[in-house]
């Protein structure tokens, strides 16, 4: 049996960190998620993907969250239909 100390490493590695905050919403236009701003498929693939795709995908978050304060037109727009 490994040492505590050895199987704690796993948990331990230099990785970057899901940006996942468990709010897990797709927005219906969008088509990224409402609490980490990435694609289906940047969710999907996030545990096979590089460093580099990581850092690119979390590099272009920020950018996403404008995308998501929109105003969809409220009571005024339902109304209309």
């Amino acid at each position: 049996m490994a040492d505590k100390t050895e199987k704690d490493k796993v948990w331990k590695r230099n990785e970057i960190e899901s940006p996942c905050i468990q709010i897990c919403v797709i927005h219906p236009e969008e088509r990224i998620c409402t609490g980490c701003l990435r694609s289906i498929d940047e969710i999907t693939s996030w545990s096979k993907m590089s460093q580099e795709a990581r850092t690119a995908v979390m590099d272009d978050l920020p950018a996403r969250a404008p995308l998501l304060r929109k105003r969809r037109g409220g009571r005024a727009a339902r109304t209309a239909r």
